[in-house]
């Protein structure tokens, strides 16, 4: 008997289920030295890579230290080498240094990396350089961007989708977000001048594109949920728009025109302080935007765990039927959400960067008549058709 095509879509969804479910970075694993799940780790940044349920992978360990015996750069393959060593202990929440049985203990269960380093003697790390899990997301967005532009680059030079149509699925597809970016993002925005930020442009919109679909894939990683990514790209915001702004632009913040003297001190504080709350606001919409997306799925799978936990593993199996679907759907509802925030980061940067450059048209004096006014009073005078004035214009004879 074959397998008709209903029951072999519906293999599929339980399969993507199953393999987010268990792959996902968002599944709940016990990551604390009591066995109790931590939703936030998952979102948060660390010092491995969660590849459950086949295993947790540490990452080096760079620490610039000031031990007793002086400063030293200590290079660690792993957080376990570095406490291994002596040099270093782990603490708890609170600050306290952990008993060595309990750091031994956090070692097995392979839960040490979770907490935080300090040196074994001396005043402590001065600067920790470890490569940490959303760094590498970072690398490798920025990677996968590179090739990316670099294939876009020899095509264009080869006149492929420059001096003819594009050619493959692929090139179409980059072809139809360039030219939405072009088009629909930095000419409305930024004017005439937007060639020269078509490149920043393109390169916010596709890295945190690419940043945030990472974040979707089995064990993957969401370099964007780490405030200091979306910080860093809205200080390049920052600076570009600073940099851009004309003299109008700075007048307006410093010396804001047609404005009574009084309210200038209030006013100009205020513009002062916008220039640094638009690029915080970029930076923690985005930020906000994709951490909320992985507590979501985090807190739909949890019930899973706490309905076994609290009515037995019946329960904990019947919820699957409601938490698996439930989370597709957010998956779904985070994979829409990933193109918006990169549209949305985009737009906002553009139009910044288009509020710098904006020509601000003087105030005319107020015994000046308008310019439509002017208009209307030379439409009394003249008759439209052959610019004479009715006061020259020769009074039309009858004709015979």
């Amino acid at each position: 008997m074959s397998v008709t095509p209903y029951r072999t879509r519906l293999a599929g969804v339980l399969a993507l289920a199953l393999l987010l479910f268990v792959g996902s970075p968002a599944s709940v694993q016990a990551d604390s030295v009591e066995g109790d799940p931590d939703a936030i780790g998952h979102s948060a940044n660390g010092n491995y890579l969660d590849l459950m349920p086949i295993d947790k992978v540490e990452l080096p360990r760079l620490l610039l230290t000031r031990h007793a015996d002086g400063l030293s750069f200590d290079v660690y393959g792993t957080t376990k080498a570095a406490l291994e060593s002596g040099r270093y202990v782990i603490m708890d929440g609170e600050g306290n240094v952990l008993s060595e049985a309990e750091t031994q203990y956090a070692i097995n269960e392979k839960k040490h990396y979770n907490f935080p380093l300090a040196a074994a003697s001396g005043p402590g790390i001065v600067i920790d350089f470890s490569i940490t899990r959303h760094l590498l997301a970072v690398f490798l967005a920025a990677l996968l961007l590179m090739i990316i532009g670099l294939r876009l680059g020899a095509r264009y030079r080869r006149g492929i989708g420059r001096e003819e149509a594009p050619r493959g699925t692929w090139q179409n597809m980059m072809e139809v977000l360039i030219i939405f970016v072009r088009d629909e993002i930095a000419k409305p925005a930024i004017g005439g001048k937007y060639a020269r930020y078509m490149p920043f442009l393109l390169t916010a919109f596709f890295f945190i594109l690419i940043g945030n679909l990472l974040g979707l894939i089995p064990w993957g990683v969401t370099a964007t949920s780490n405030l200091m990514v979306t910080g860093t790209l809205a200080g390049f915001t920052f600076v570009i728009t600073q940099v851009s702004g004309t003299k109008d632009y700075w007048r307006h913040i410093f010396n804001p025109p047609g404005v009574p003297a009084f309210v200038k001190p209030f006013l100009v504080p205020a513009e002062f302080i916008g220039l640094f709350t638009k690029p915080l606001a970029l930076a923690f919409r985005l930020f906000g935007n994709m951490v909320s997306g992985h507590l979501v799925i985090v807190s739909v799978i949890g019930l899973i765990f706490i309905f076994s936990a609290q009515f037995g593993a019946a329960w904990g199996a019947g919820s699957v039927l409601v938490s698996v679907p439930v989370t597709l759907f957010v998956w779904m509802l985070k994979f829409a959400i990933s193109f918006i925030q990169a549209y949305v980061f985009t737009i906002l940067s553009a139009l910044f960067i288009g509020m710098a450059l904006e020509e601000h048209e003087h105030e005319h004096h107020e015994d000046e008549p308008e310019p439509h006014e002017a208009l209307l009073d030379q439409a009394e005078e003249y008759v439209p058709g052959d610019g004479v004035s009715t006061t020259e214009r020769p009074t039309p004879q009858p004709t015979v």
